[in-house]
């Protein structure tokens, strides 16, 4: 799945965007911690013939493991650069995924929705606020359907690992990717799903070793967390 010198990535004026597809880049942690992500989601829907939408779907990493197990994928980003170097990266693997540059407000479903399920993942620590994205996977996603979102839980272990240790010390991202006061803990983002008709089904942990570049799911939500919501089916 890597870029090689046969799959060229579009130039880019965005700092840190031709390197989604290099694991070694700023964007590593991400390759490192896809493989967690996608078991979760596995292992709680099947994917194959499944309509998924990945909203802020970045370069492609998650939405291209999704049509690797055999989900129709459609991604959003607005990040033109990163929808450019996503679809160029997907050609060059034979995958066939619909991208779009946007948000999900641009996404005009029938209904009863267009996805069996929605994937929202590191995405709501980077907006003001995260409620208006979880309206918008209810409403992206039909009724009795799945919507899945991981992100950063706001605690002094969250900041020391995610912004002191990632961003200044280890510089596993890029500095100032994150801000402390957008963090959002499991309480308020399951808050915002109930509103949006969003039924809790399961949380888990996220615990990630970048020494040994690898993840696992762990019952202490008090870092990086997964949960997974089901739309009323009434």
């Amino acid at each position: 799945m890597n870029t090689s010198p046969e799959q060229p990535v579009p130039e880019s004026d965005t700092p840190w965007a031709r390197d989604w597809w290099d694991p070694n880049g700023s964007y590593a942690t991400l390759h490192h911690i896809n493989p967690v992500r996608l078991s979760f989601v596995k292992k709680r829907v099947h994917l194959e013939g499944s309509r998924v939408l990945d909203i802020g779907c970045g370069g492609g990493i998650l939405c291209e493991a999704l049509a690797q197990a055999g989900a129709k994928v459609t991604g959003i980003d607005q990040s033109r650069d990163a929808i450019r170097i996503a679809q160029a990266h997907a050609r060059a693997e034979g995958l066939d995924i619909h991208y779009e540059t946007g948000d999900a407000a641009s996404l005009r479903p029938g209904p009863e929705g267009s996805f069996d399920l929605v994937t929202c993942f590191e995405l709501v620590e980077h907006v003001p606020d995260p409620s208006l994205i979880l309206e918008a996977t209810s409403r992206l996603v039909k009724p009795g359907g799945s919507v899945f979102v991981s992100t950063l839980n706001r605690t002094f272990r969250s900041w020391i690992l995610a912004i002191v240790a990632a961003e200044h010390v280890l510089k596993l991202t890029p500095r100032g990717l994150h801000r402390y006061d957008w963090f959002r803990t499991p309480e308020e983002i399951r808050a915002s799903a109930g509103s949006a008709g969003l039924i809790l089904r399961d949380q888990r942990g996220l615990l990630y070793l970048p020494f040994l570049k690898t993840a696992f799911l762990t019952g202490d939500l008090s870092v990086n967390y997964l949960l997974h919501f089901e739309k009323s089916a009434s």
